[in-house]
């Protein structure tokens, strides 16, 4: 993952169900090795007169604001507070509005199972929450089927037929089960379709966006599976994809192509990943349904200032194909060790976030860049590394997931940053982004911005959970929304 010369990406893949996997070259001509945009930060936001700005570099929290209480006040830009929720959080928000006009949030209450139980004044599983009055929450359920208790990333909400779906997600709960739940009829108390063990291992997902088929990544596993959930009382497995090392998959429009956050797989006596980034898939046949569904290559990318990839999500700008690409992590060193980066590592790659043309899906760039000064190199050595949770292994200033309001002209997106909290971007110009908003709200050791943000841009409102202190509704200022969007 280190250079562009990595995007010929080569992946063991397995079609349809049959036993083990063979090692397939990517298509002649499939990806080219092309030049990046400049590692620069994303220009800063500027704050309204109702802010209550940062007082360091873009996106710092300093340990000096710990001691002053500065911090504990929180951080906001063109950005208020309408509710909050709850004590913990995890990897996923959603909104989802019912047919008969409930409007309800969900979020997992936790990143791991049994690690942060103190913290969930909410209780644990997904938590659902009536949100008919956003200023005032009101929970109504808390889903604690084996999944739901411990989905870790992969909770997936599918809006088309409202099918909420989760896979047991970490070491505490092998194999992974699959639990479908219904919100159409009443989205304040989902319905349980089925639980039943067909998600591999379980960590991230994807759904078609037709909501017919829902894919389950084992991660380190070394797994995916494509699960048949036509019938979600009835789920079964129509394909498999073995020897691959996948994050986060996300679909195009039609379901026709699958874009995975690639992590690669080790290489080396260290054990590094560096052959990560970007995997596109054909999974045609799988949408089709043909009798020999399979996963085929299509091309891969990678580029020099990779961290961990965790997701891309399509959207269209001004008629153009775009991913919006999210690298979670630092602190590995100038090689990403994941056993032995330990500590701050002022060389540490920042893969923060990113826009990809997919115009055409065989030859994938990337366009622009969505950063902090935080996670610049030049910053990354001074003395921020002494800040509370800037050595984290599994957090510090970098970023975890991106969300777009829509698919179509989204206008803004939104990321959860670790440490640096919420941050709101201008995408209109996808060659030029800059930042618009945040919010950040630290516990007495750093925030944990980790949640993919839900969106109610008519409201102006982004919706995410801090891993250390719970659910948050938030409103943008009318200079930052797009005026179509809440007119």
């Amino acid at each position: 993952m280190r250079s562009p010369r990595h995007a010929l990406l080569r992946l063991a893949l397995a079609g349809g169900l049959a036993a083990g996997s063979v090692a397939l070259v990517l298509p002649d001509g499939a990806s080219t090795a092309v030049s990046e945009p400049p590692l620069r930060a994303t220009p800063q936001a500027r704050c309204n007169d109702a802010s209550r700005p940062e007082t360091s570099t873009q996106g710092r929290v300093p340990a000096v604001d710990y001691a002053s209480g500065r911090a504990a006040r929180g951080y906001t830009c063109n950005a208020t507070q309408v509710s909050h929720h709850g004590g913990a959080g995890g990897f996923k928000t959603f909104r989802y509005v019912d047919r008969a006009g409930h409007v309800c949030g969900y979020y997992d209450s936790g990143s791991i199972f049994s690690a942060d139980l103190v913290t969930r004044k909410e209780g644990t599983g997904v938590v659902v929450l009536d949100m008919a009055d956003p200023r005032r929450p009101r929970q109504t359920a808390n889903l604690t089927t084996p999944a739901m208790e411990t989905p870790h990333e992969s909770l997936f909400l599918n809006q088309r037929r409202g099918l909420l779906a989760a896979v047991a997600g970490n070491i505490e709960t092998l194999p992974g089960q699959l639990d479908l739940y219904d919100v159409r009829a009443d989205c304040r108390h989902p319905r349980l379709l089925s639980t039943l063990p067909l998600g591999g291992l379980g960590h991230e997902s994807g759904f078609a966006p037709d909501g017919r088929t829902f894919y389950t990544s084992s991660t380190f596993g070394q797994v995916v599976t494509a699960v048949d959930v036509s019938d979600p009382a009835l789920p079964h497995p129509i394909a498999t994809l073995g020897g691959v090392n996948f994050h986060g998959m996300r679909l195009s429009a039609d379901g026709r192509t699958l874009y995975a956050a690639n992590l690669g797989n080790p290489s080396g006596p260290d054990s590094t990943y560096s052959n990560g980034g970007l995997a596109v898939l054909d999974v045609s046949s799988i949408q089709d349904r043909d009798p020999l569904p399979a996963f085929k290559p299509v091309t891969g990318l990678a580029w020099s200032s990779g961290s961990i990839p965790q997701s891309a999500d399509p959207v269209t700008i001004k008629g153009h194909r775009y991913l919006l690409e999210v690298d979670e992590f630092a602190n590995y060193g100038a090689r990403p060790n994941l056993v032995t980066g330990l500590g701050y590592q002022p060389d540490a790659p920042v893969g923060a976030a990113r826009l990809i043309d997919v115009d055409d899906r065989r030859h994938p760039h990337v366009v622009s860049n969505l950063r902090l000064a935080v996670h610049q190199p030049k910053a990354r050595l001074g003395a921020q590394g002494k800040d509370p949770g800037a050595s984290s292994l599994v957090g510090g200033y970098a970023a975890h997931y991106c969300s777009a309001p829509r698919t179509v002209d989204p206008g803004l997106v939104a990321c959860s940053m670790i440490l640096s909290g919420l941050r709101v971007f201008d995408v209109r110009d996808p060659a030029h982004p800059r930042e618009v908003a945040y919010f950040n709200k630290p516990a007495p050791g750093g925030a944990g911005a980790f949640s993919a943000p839900a969106w109610d841009l008519r409201h102006r409102m982004v919706w995410y959970s801090d891993t250390t202190s719970g659910f948050y509704a938030v409103r943008l200022a009318r200079s930052v929304v797009p005026r179509h969007y809440w007119q």
